[in-house]
């Protein structure tokens, strides 16, 4: 890449953190800030489906938004300083999956016993 082609990128992405709404900035900040050990996916675009971010805090819980471009994702963690992932390349975590069941259990309530 050369001189120009630099730039013209720090301009596309600029023009892209304005195109977030506020909303959508404010939650991904808030489950980074709120969250320990918060790790970030960035899920590329598909022919049905926009680019979008996946945070996972270190207990599992996780948050996906649709972003304007993948490049915005990395953006996003290289400013927050987390740790970012392409989804293409590095799958997602099982502290993920196993947050989800857990939830499910949580919500099922208590069980009562089996007579076996």
């Amino acid at each position: 890449m050369g001189w120009f082609g630099r730039r013209k990128k720090q301009v596309q992405l600029a023009k892209e953190a304005e195109l977030v709404p506020d909303a959508l900035r404010e939650h991904l900040s808030a489950f980074v800030g709120t969250r320990r050990g918060v790790e970030a996916w960035v899920e590329q675009p598909t022919s049905f489906n926009k680019p979008s971010i996946l945070l996972v805090a270190a207990d599992g819980e996780s948050t996906r938004r649709g972003l304007p471009s993948a490049d915005y994702g990395y953006q996003f963690a290289a400013d927050h300083q987390i740790p970012c992932y392409d989804a293409g390349v590095v799958p997602y975590p099982k502290r993920m999956r196993e947050y989800g069941l857990r939830a499910k259990r949580e919500a099922r309530g208590p069980q009562a016993p089996s007579a076996n």
